[in-house]
């Protein structure tokens, strides 16, 4: 049962349930990047129990959430969220309908993740005047040149929960065979899989994790790693970072 729990979250991905450091730094990241957007309508794409969606609250009462898993629609939506059952692919919202678009590391679990990015940008709001700019997506996915895979591996037909050292770094084909159940990207990857759609890219960069796992257990240790890896983001050395953190905003 446990290990068909882990591969389950392996497919599908596990949501925030506790909200914590990296969660609240993440958030403050996502409200840089939306430049007011977040006071407009909102839509969290893979929204898991809704933690994002709580704290997109106290700026707005405009918030929609779209989750796959239903036992995570049913936790949302007890709390009072607006959330409804669906794909990424297949988005049931009508066209220029939200400001806002967060896609919190979804987009690697997706089975067409370019169908997925024209769903969302489908439905941001192009500009209303040369001045405005359009609605904005805030976009995290897996880092290829991060040292681990943290989804996990299978291997000989069983899956091997944790975070596997250098995995990402094998050829796509070998790399793939290990971890089919999840994609990681290149800033290649992400400029081939946007190409051609109504955009522009406002910003980039990668970002490491909190660690705040590792802090509950070691605090003053994984507070110093916390502290060391996150000052490489200022430096080329981001490049290894966990996450891509982009702004796309949609363009007439």
């Amino acid at each position: 049962m446990i290990e068909r729990d882990l591969e389950r979250a392996a497919q599908r991905g596990e949501p925030s349930y506790v909200w914590r450091a990296g969660q609240e730094r993440r958030l403050r990241m996502i409200l840089a990047g939306a430049d007011g957007r977040e006071s407009g309508v909102i839509l969290d794409n893979g929204c898991g129990v809704g933690e994002y969606m709580t704290r997109f609250a106290e700026h707005t009462p405009h918030i929609y959430g779209l989750e796959f898993d239903p036992d995570h629609v049913s936790s949302a939506s007890t709390q009072g969220h607006k959330v409804v059952q669906g794909t990424s692919e297949h988005l049931p919202f009508s066209d220029e309908a939200f400001d806002l678009v967060l896609s919190h590391e979804v987009l690697e679990h997706v089975e067409d993740d370019w169908a997925a990015l024209e769903e969302i940008v489908r439905v941001l709001r192009t500009p209303k005047s040369e001045s405005s700019g359009g609605g904005r997506l805030i976009l995290f996915v897996p880092n290829r040149c991060y040292p681990f895979e943290t989804h996990g591996i299978y291997l000989r037909g069983r899956y091997h929960f944790g975070n596997i050292p250098l995995v990402n770094y094998l050829p796509r084909r070998f790399r793939d065979r290990l971890a089919p159940h999840v994609r990681v990207y290149t800033r290649g990857d992400l400029e081939r899989v946007f190409h051609g759609l109504p955009i522009k890219i406002i910003h980039t960069t990668r970002i490491f994790g909190a660690y705040d796992n590792i802090i509950a257990r070691w605090p003053s240790a994984g507070k110093l790693l916390r502290t060391l890896l996150q000052a490489l983001e200022a430096t080329p050395l981001r490049i290894f970072g966990l996450s891509h953190f982009w702004v796309i905003e949609r363009i007439g």
